[in-house]
Formats: C-alpha cells, sequence, structure tokens
C-alpha cells in the first residue's frame, strides 16, 4: 500500500506541512553555472483557498490553493500530484 495520496483524492489541512511529489521539479543549484537537478520531493505548506484570501495580482486563475515553500520557492496547486504526513521524529 502507497503511502501517498493523490490530490485528486483527498487533501492536507489547511496549514499542514507535508512531503510533495513534484514529477520534473527543476532546481537551480548554488553559484551561477545554471545548473540544475530534478528533486521530486520536497516539504510544503498546504495553503487552503489561497486566492479567494488573497486575490492574485498576476490574474492567476487556476485552483484557489497554493503550495508554500519553506526554504524553497513556492508552487502552484497543479504542480503536485501527490502529498504524504510528515514522518514522526525518530
Amino acid at each position: 500500500m502507497s503511502l501517498w495520496t493523490s490530490v485528486n483524492e483527498r487533501l492536507p489541512q489547511d496549514g499542514q506541512r507535508v512531503l510533495c511529489h513534484l514529477p520534473e521539479n527543476r532546481v537551480f543549484l548554488p553559484g551561477k553555472t545554471g545548473d540544475a537537478e530534478v528533486r521530486n520531493v520536497v516539504v510544503l505548506r498546504f495553503a487552503e483557498d489561497f486566492f479567494l484570501k488573497n486575490p492574485s495580482r498576476t490574474g492567476h486563475q487556476g485552483s484557489p490553493h497554493f503550495w508554500l515553500g519553506e526554504g524553497t520557492r513556492n508552487h502552484f496547486f497543479h504542480e503536485v500530484d501527490h502529498w504524504m504526513p510528515l514522518p514522526e521524529a525518530p
């Protein structure tokens, strides 16, 4: 049984920190070389109805939900396809 949950099946609680799977999430590496790597799993905080509470200044017309990054960039809702709760600390 997979621990991953599809965003089409169920969403995390508003404000919950979770592991997210982002297919083809390209992250630029430090320095000015332009080198990048794919990091498919990152920790994000789910923001339910983010764009209803904070209207987009850019005219964003997608989902009202958003993913807030912690030390990484934020992501639009459609960029994440699966999520899972963070494991308990040892």
